[in-house]
């Protein structure tokens, strides 16, 4: 193993460096998964120099890709972004103000919408259950609150327009 190590290594290194665009890291990492693939399977190493290279290399090839794979599959790392701006999840007042701005908007509906949305989200009804309770057909009840959705929407861009 020392012999193939001595005879690729290096070569080796620079190909996954180009492969891996320069990132010295990954390509180290790389290299030594692809080392450790040789040691495990030492006994079915080609003896001759040039296939245990082209082997190797296959390996190393296979790894990078694999890598790439990850990553691509992986959100981005983000480091050092001022994530001060982002709320708190468990901040009362922060919860306090959607509630109140919530609020304002209902308020700006017309009775029959704020009745579905009510019934709907606050109270938490199917809708079936809300059309019993309000005493409409349930493709009323879908349809008041399709539509009280998207004016609920309206109030709260333009809420936040003049803010």
């Amino acid at each position: 193993m020392a012999a193939v190590v001595r005879a690729n290594a290096q070569p080796l290194f620079y190909f996954l460096l180009r492969l891996t665009r320069g990132q010295y890291e990954l390509a180290e990492d790389l290299l030594q998964e692809t080392m450790l693939r040789a040691w495990r399977r030492l006994d079915e190493l080609p003896t001759e120099p040039s296939a245990a290279r082209r082997w190797l290399f296959t390996v190393a090839r296979n790894l990078s890709i694999d890598a790439a794979r990850a990553r691509a599959a992986r959100p981005a790392e983000v480091y050092g972004v001022d994530l001060s701006w982002v709320r708190s999840p468990d901040d009362p007042v922060d919860g306090l103000l959607d509630r109140l701005t919530l609020d304002n908007a209902l308020h700006k509906l017309t009775p029959e919408h704020r009745t579905v949305l009510v019934r709907l989200y606050y109270d938490g009804a199917s809708v079936a259950e809300a059309a019993a309770r309000i005493g409409i057909p349930e493709g009323t009840v879908r349809s008041r609150s399709f539509y009280a959705l998207r004016a609920a929407r309206e109030v709260l861009v333009g809420d936040e327009a003049r803010s």
